[in-house]
């Protein structure tokens, strides 16, 4: 199933499910019990919102063997929040914020939670997984180097990139990233390459902080990154879910 959120007449922002070429829009629950209502719209017609309405963003940073490179491995899942301010959809701007000069595309999958979760172990952890996305933890590489803490370097606004849906019923383990530049190939990994595997980065999250149903956790970023500039689009691919893809303007 791949479920879409989009601007659904006075009802404003709605989930949909993606049947071949149309939407249709649901009501009630989509973590939970919800009903397809009877008119499909073409999937041509509607712009894409971001998929999930989180409460909280979470990110994972080195946790890709290509990413960490000569520096020593984390020794326990190092995660970091995103603010909810960050989150853009399919196609909409990244824009690189005065005072920064260098801002990095980071492609990477991201989880979608689908029940409240807390203190799960790791064999139990992919129960609460509701489905999966396309995500890019846009990055000032200068601001992420130099200030105390990352809150403008990886929560600036439009910094988290989501979408173009959330696929459900995949084995992350198989699933194939890549991300382009104005089509040139940047970054290419199999997921199952991760460090910390989802179930053990969600066990471990859920130990302190509750997830709730639509929270997303960034999984990290594998191999090298270069900065982009206005002019640029960049194109976060995985396979079995589809293609993010974000022009870059300036501020």
């Amino acid at each position: 199933m791949q479920v879409i959120r989009f601007n659904y007449g006075e009802r404003g922002p709605v989930y949909g499910i993606v049947e071949n070429d149309h939407v249709r829009p649901v009501v009630g629950d989509i973590f939970g019990n919800f009903l397809r209502l009877g008119s499909a719209v073409p999937l041509e017609s509607i712009k894409l919102l971001a998929p999930v309405a989180p409460s909280k963003i979470l990110a994972m940073a080195l946790n890709y063997p290509s990413h960490v490179g000569e520096r020593p491995a984390p020794t326990q899942p190092e995660i970091f929040y995103k603010p909810l301010s960050c989150l853009i959809g399919p196609d909409e701007p990244i824009v690189i914020p005065k005072g920064t000069e260098r801002v990095d595309y980071e492609g990477e999958l991201v989880v979608v939670i689908g029940k409240r979760t807390k203190d799960v172990s790791t064999e139990e952890s992919l129960d609460y997984v509701f489905g999966y996305t396309c995500g890019n933890d846009v990055s000032a590489r200068d601001w992420q180097r130099n200030d105390m803490q990352w809150w403008r370097a990886k929560g600036s606004d439009t910094f988290g990139p989501v979408g173009p849906w959330i696929t459900t019923d995949l084995d992350p383990t198989t699933l194939q990233l890549k991300t382009r530049v104005n089509g040139e190939e940047k970054q290419s990994s199999p997921v199952s390459e991760l460090i910390y595997g989802i179930p053990e980065m969600i066990s471990f999250a859920s130990r302190c902080v509750t997830l709730e149903p639509g929270d997303v956790i960034f999984t990290g970023t594998p191999g090298t990154t270069s900065p982009l500039a206005k002019g640029d689009v960049v194109e976060v691919e995985i396979s079995g879910i589809g293609v993010l893809s974000n022009p870059v303007d300036e501020a």
